[in-house]
């Protein structure tokens, strides 16, 4: 049970004779409690009705106010129908009158007045739509639905908008309703009598909220949110109600479905709804493109509502004037617009609560969201009280002295003080909220377009990117900012021609263009990318959405290592509905973290080793968690895996570790069925044709472009028997043909296999045979023979394209894997690395650990250059066409300080290494030392 009112602070009577009388009507109270009557009553005509009229109900509620409160919501519940009208009105009365004297006394805070007053609406909304519902089905006017559909308002959604959603309904305010209802609980044939039924209940039962009858009025309702109002019924269908968002919907609108609650009817097929509504609200990508919306809404309202101007407090208006209310939503809104599709965490309806989850975010500087925090609590305590005097629908401050004066006193203050505090606070929030809103207004004007190509600019104009009119006019006002950076780079006609390229080659830009707006510091990014990287501007033209990483926070964070990777993939694939969805997701996704690496590597955050080995991570994560998807897809047609199911094996490169930005992933794909030759499912397949069919549904799960591109191309030629032999291979055939049929290419290639997915018991098994296959004696002579042959076809196959060509070529990359494989090989080594299996070369007296360490350095400043060059142009780089932004980075990847010496230093360690690798693999058969 709870206690009495817990009086903190008192109002005062503006006419204290009034006061005094209301205060007699009331028998039976403490003094506190008659001075808190005599307080409110005495300022507020509309609360001095209410006391005479519950004056014998009063005094009761006020020794125990929440429960007086539950058995004014209970007594609603078992209205009976003849009743409904003055019962709620009555209901409606004493919630008023209790919440008034509790808010006036700060016994409750603002949170739990306005909890009381929404709760009491969504109450009043649900008992009398309801009750509409029941009165058609009793007629037979809703076809197929009987009594039992009742309890579900036989399918009508009523979706609670504005303050009504978010729990911050206030005194003398209106309910915003969107009303539709669940089609399918209807036959096809009975829609139109359903919808016309559907029609009717939501007309009568706002008219029971809202007619005024000699007992007063319940709530205004306003239907006015509900898709294209002027032409639809106030009723509609769910689905074509989700047809109009999909295809017509507005900013404002996602910002109104914020706050939206199914709060009466069918509670369920509401939240299925707005389910439906997520990805109309929430977009994936970050949505700066929600303020220039935003700020045109709120000057509309101010040109609409004539609230612009001077502050001044006589009728100011506290929800839609300068600091006020609505500024403080808009803030929060557009905010959450921007972020939330990304984080959750920040899809909240309240005001306050959005502030705290922007904050706790870094979307809002904390002190920020504490002071509007404070203003908002402030500026709802003056609505209120503006609202209690007359029960007015109002959110101005009085004209008159005395209608000030009214206010203060319900405040306990004098007017003079009320005026002081709302001058300070309207003006802070005005302050904190307006820049975000209109940051150009207080930024000085950067360089103009002279010293720049003309020509070049004046095709700007023509890209797809700026052809709409939004785009074009979102640009010019970023060009100046754009200009003034290029401007200052080292060489700003070559980065000048650079961005041009990066502009000619985006499909849209409105998205990006205010992000940029919104984030100028952005632009020093993109300035240096694409004067630096080819490769990674044109993947940025192509994927703009990936600069949404960058605002995260988290984005120069160190590397969190592939287990953190991969689970953070996996809970976001968790909440995708549908598996289209999740390889959507999954694209996304890699490509932030792909992008993320190659921005760390051309800053000089990460060296090519740290590269390489964050791509390899990465690849691991991505197939680790994809293939968990692709198993429960394959299932529902297929039955489960049989067996213990199916590993991944990363070969090559994936396999060891280091891959760069454009490799392939090889792999092969390895089962084991047990003594299981069929799946069990809805349509059974053989366990060889399970797998085979399994394993291209895997390749297609990270090859195939889709919405969002690809994943990674695939490359599984490496598998038994190549491309003759079948996708996947069973445990047993594997294990057979590794021991009895492999080639010795086949070993070599196993030197670097790694694990990178699948069931855990087979991955271990696969990992225990690798390392009892390699450490089998070896007969030197004969191996050494058999890699004369196969680097002679490599030397016959691959010729280096140049010096830059740092992969194919005697005395480089793969030539120096030739020899680590040989050495792993031979040694018996199962460390997976180049390095390691050049210390197995020595281990296997085949080279000397000069030798070693002079094969190690070349192939590591090979790895670096080539790593270097797939970021910057995608392939083999030529070192007159990168620019100076792509040899200062090239330099600075390799530790030279210019190209010339970095070139002379490539030579010469090619001609070492190779022959270094020739001493040891004769190709006259005679190699063993």
């Amino acid at each position: 049970m709870s206690g009495p009112l817990a009086i903190q602070r008192m109002p005062r009577p503006f006419d204290p004779s009034l006061g005094a009388e209301a205060r007699a009507l009331v028998t039976d109270l403490v003094p506190e409690a008659g001075e808190l009557i005599a307080g409110a009553a005495g300022s507020s005509p509309y609360l001095n009705g209410l006391v005479a009229q519950e004056k014998d109900w009063l005094a009761q509620a006020l020794t125990q106010p929440d429960q007086a409160l539950a058995d004014v919501m209970q007594g609603v519940r078992n209205l009976p129908a003849d009743q409904l009208k003055p019962g709620l009105r009555q209901a409606k009365r004493r919630v008023a009158l209790l919440t008034a004297l509790a808010d006036l006394a700060g016994a409750w805070p603002l949170e739990k007045v306005t909890a009381a007053l929404t709760d009491f609406g969504a109450l009043a909304a649900d008992v009398a739509a309801k009750a509409e519902v029941a009165a058609l089905i009793r007629r037979g006017k809703l076809p197929g639905m009987t009594e039992g559909d009742v309890e579900t308002a036989a399918g009508m959604i009523i979706l609670a908008m504005g303050k009504m959603g978010a729990h911050e309904l206030n005194y003398s305010s209106d309910i915003d309703l969107i009303v539709l209802f669940d089609e399918t609980r209807f036959d096809p044939d009975d829609f139109y009598d359903a919808r016309h039924g559907m029609v009717r209940a939501t007309r009568n039962f706002c008219a029971t909220l809202s007619d005024k009858t000699a007992d007063g009025y319940v709530f205004r309702t306003d239907l006015r949110l509900r898709p294209d109002p002027g032409v639809t019924p106030v009723c509609i269908a769910a689905e074509a109600a989700e047809r109009y968002y999909e295809s017509l919907g507005r900013t404002w609108e996602r910002a109104a479905y914020i706050k939206a609650r199914p709060c009466a009817g069918d509670i369920e097929a509401g939240q299925r709804f707005l389910d439906t509504m997520r990805p109309f609200v929430w977009r994936r990508h970050l949505d700066f493109a929600a303020i220039q919306d935003a700020h045109d809404m709120r000057l509309r309202i101010r040109e609409n509502k004539g609230t612009g101007g001077a502050l001044t407090i006589p009728g100011h208006d506290m929800k839609l004037g300068q600091g006020g209310i609505r500024e403080i939503e808009f803030f929060t809104q557009t905010r959450q617009l921007i972020a939330g599709g990304r984080d959750p965490d920040l899809r909240v309806r309240g005001t306050v609560l959005g502030l705290a989850a922007l904050a706790d975010k870094g979307w809002v500087p904390q002190d920020v969201a504490e002071k509007l925090t404070d203003h908002y609590r402030a500026h709802r305590d003056v609505e209120h009280r503006i609202q209690m005097v007359h029960d007015a629908q109002t959110h101005k401050v009085p004209q008159s002295p005395d209608g000030i004066e009214r206010v203060a006193c319900l405040m306990g203050i004098d007017s003079a003080e009320l005026t002081g505090d709302l001058t300070r606070r309207l003006t802070e929030v005005h302050e904190l909220t307006e820049g975000f809103f209109a940051p150009g207004s207080s930024t000085p004007k950067p360089a103009g377009e002279a010293g720049f190509d003309q020509s070049v600019l004046a095709r700007w104009p023509t890209y797809p990117a700026l052809r709409s009119q939004r785009g074009a006019h979102i640009f010019e006002r970023l060009k100046p900012e754009l200009l003034s950076r290029l401007s200052k780079t080292a060489k700003p006609d070559e980065a000048l021609l650079a961005l041009d390229g990066f502009l000619s080659g985006l499909p849209a830009g409105v998205q990006l263009f205010s992000l940029f707006e919104a984030n100028p510091h952005l632009i020093d990014l993109l300035i240096d990318i694409v004067g630096t990287s080819h490769a990674l501007a044109a993947h940025l033209s192509r994927n703009s959405s990936v600069f949404d990483a960058v605002i995260g926070g988290s984005f120069f964070d160190d590397w969190p290592g592939r287990s953190a990777l991969q689970a953070d993939l996996q809970q976001a694939l968790a909440q995708e509905g549908d598996y289209e969805s999740q390889l959507d997701l999954a694209r996304r996704w890699c490509k932030e973290w792909h992008f993320r690496v190659g921005v760390h590597h051309l800053r000089g955050l990460i060296d090519g080793a740290q590269a390489g080995q964050q791509y390899a991570e990465l690849a691991g994560a991505v197939i680790a968690a994809i293939l968990p998807c692709v198993e429960e897809q394959f299932a529902l047609k297929h039955g489960p895996a049989p067996g213990r199911g199916a590993a991944v094996l990363g070969m090559g490169s994936l396999g060891a570790g280091r891959i760069n930005s454009q490799s392939d992933l090889d792999i092969i794909l390895i089962y084991d069925p047990l003594d299981q030759d069929m799946s069990d499912g809805p349509r059974p397949l053989a366990t060889r044709t399970y797998y085979a069919r399994f394993t291209q549904a895997l390749i297609t799960a990270l090859s195939a472009p889709m919405s969002q591109g690809r994943l990674y191309e695939v490359d599984m030629r490496l598998r038994p028997s190549g491309n003759q032999g079948p996708v996947a291979t069973s445990w047993a055939s594997f294990t057979n043909y590794q021991r009895n049929e492999a080639w010795v290419w086949e070993h070599l290639a196993l030197t670097r296999a790694r694990v990178v997915a699948g069931d855990p018991g087979l991955s271990k098994d696969i990992e225990a045979f690798r390392a009892e296959l390699l450490s089998r004696p070896r007969d030197q002579v004969q191996i050494l023979n058999d890699v004369a042959e196969m680097r002679a076809r490599l030397a016959a196959a691959k010729s280096p394209s140049g010096i830059w060509d740092a992969k194919n070529g005697a005395g480089r990359m793969m030539d120096i894997e030739l020899m680590a494989e040989t050495g792993a090989l031979l040694s018996g080594e199962t460390k997976h690395d180049v390095h390691a299996g050049l210390d197995g070369a020595v281990a296997a007296g085949l080279l000397d650990v000069a030798q070693a360490q002079t094969l190690k350095e070349c192939y590591d400043l090979c790895w670096f250059v080539q790593c270097a060059a797939r970021l910057l142009s995608g392939k083999v780089i030529e070192a007159d066409k990168i620019g100076q932004g792509g040899s200062d980075f090239l330099c600075r990847a390799t530790g030279f300080e210019q190209v010339e010496q970095l070139q002379a230093a490539l030579q010469q360690r090619y001609s070492s290494a190779a022959e270094i690798i020739a001493s040891v693999i004769k190709e006259d058969g005679n190699g063993a030392q």
